[in-house]
């Protein structure tokens, strides 16, 4: 069996061939259900995100499925394979392996150590299993891609440092409160980022959400939609005398100049009896004047100093990754050994049955031809027989087992095909017959 991954994702193509090349999740069935019907894969997958598209398959000729699989998605989507071909790559093999364990560990997404990517690998296992495109190998390649992703969220920490601005956000918040359950949060504009960060906050334990707007009614839809929390709209030249009621407040506004100053904290910080307070100042031009940040238990964080959060957290998911892809390695070889031995254990079975054949056909000529033989001597002929093919294949079994996961394995199988003229299996019954349902 041969898996090939024929795909493009957000380094190798622009965001317009992608949208064109997506397939929707409700709509899925019918093209994985072609894949094998017409395009002689005996086995299919797709994984179909904002950044990537990626058809899996499985068949008996790597080159075939590769050209099959990109003439699918030129007919599927009606673009030209010329025009598409610059911007896919195929994986086959090994490398294909590979590839999906670091697709599933989030080693090869935009943002690496991102989780979004997990879930949406499952979901293309679940769409192949539930249109029936899911087989023996394609069922032992995801449970093994969910292993690997899990040990790697596990043992390693390339998932635990914020990479996004508003992620960020949230990181220095808890450190400055800890546990921000109870605390409360203003947002001073309702850009999207600003949002975004108070949805995170929300989720980290945050209850009461004020939102000021110069657009009041924005500042209303915006509170509705920042479900789980306590919200209030506010009129936006009154959000000053909010200010004390707030722990955290999130400033993205398209203003010129500061609108929150020095003087005016000092006022603040003293009807808070100096508990801590933190602005996120996501605004350019900045909305905060920095010198608030002198004030005891103000912090005051722009832009930039998020982006350097972000990119030091970036650093640090890098050093785990080196961790990451020793998991993956490992992993990998224990799942190829596997995946060559769907190639062993047919031919193995496929001589067993060869030679069998000549011994049950030869011994029923010898006894023909011995009148009058005996059921006792008849079973020894038998056993005889059979015990002359057993040692016959006892060498070439031992060594195909040996050398099917090292880099001459197919040319051991290729050759006991030849030499034996055994005939290639197409329904892959074997591998059901002979137990490979675990490594």
């Amino acid at each position: 069996m041969n898996l090939v991954i024929v795909g493009l994702n957000h380094n190798s193509s622009p965001i317009d061939i992608r949208e064109r090349l997506s397939f929707p999740s409700d709509t899925i069935g019918e093209p994985l259900k072609r894949l094998v019907a017409h395009y002689g894969l005996n086995e299919a997958s797709i994984i179909s995100t904002c950044n990537r598209v990626e058809v899996m398959g499985v068949g008996h000729e790597m080159e075939k499925c590769s050209w099959q699989i990109k003439r699918f998605l030129s007919d599927w989507h009606s673009i030209p394979l010329d025009r598409l071909d610059e911007h896919l790559y195929v994986h086959c093999g090994e490398d294909a392996v590979r590839h999906l364990f670091r697709v599933a560990a989030s080693l090869d997404s935009m943002i690496m150590g991102e989780p979004q990517i997990l879930g949406q690998v499952k979901d293309s296992y679940g769409h192949a299993v539930e249109h029936g495109t899911a087989g023996v190998v394609i069922n032992k390649l995801y449970h093994k891609a969910f292993q690997v992703a899990k040990r790697v969220r596990t043992e390693t920490k390339i998932g635990e440092a914020a990479v996004s601005i508003s992620f960020a956000a949230v990181e220095l918040a808890k450190k400055i409160f800890g546990d921000l359950s109870g605390k409360s949060c203003m947002l001073i504009g309702a850009g999207e980022m600003a949002e975004l960060a108070a949805r995170h906050l929300l989720s980290s334990g945050i209850s009461e959400i004020m939102v000021a707007n110069r657009t009041y009614e924005k500042a209303v839809d915006l509170v509705r939609g920042l479900t789980g929390s306590c919200g209030a709209a506010i009129m936006f030249r009154e959000f000053p005398h909010y200010l004390k009621d707030a722990d955290i407040v999130i400033a993205s506004t398209g203003a010129a100049s500061f609108i929150v100053g020095p003087e005016q904290m000092h006022g603040v910080m003293k009807e808070r009896k100096y508990k801590p307070m933190f602005f996120i100042d996501i605004s350019v031009p900045r909305n905060i004047d920095p010198l608030v940040n002198n004030i005891d238990n103000v912090y005051v964080y722009n832009v930039d100093d998020l982006q350097g959060v972000v990119q030091a957290n970036m650093e640090d998911r890098a050093k785990e990754a080196g961790e990451a892809l020793k998991i993956v390695d490992e992993e990998f070889h224990k799942f190829y050994r596997w995946v060559k031995s769907l190639d062993v254990v047919p031919t193995i079975i496929s001589l067993r049955q060869s030679l069998n054949g000549i011994r049950k056909a030869e011994l029923e000529k010898a006894l023909s031809a011995l009148n009058g033989i005996s059921d006792k001597d008849r079973k020894v002929l038998e056993a005889m027989t059979q015990a002359i093919v057993n040692k016959i294949l006892h060498s070439p079994i031992t060594h195909l087992k040996k050398e099917s996961d090292k880099v001459q394995g197919d040319m051991y199988i290729d050759a006991i095909r030849r030499l034996f003229d055994l005939a290639e299996d197409e329904n892959g019954d074997e591998l059901k017959k002979a137990g490979l349902g675990d490594e």
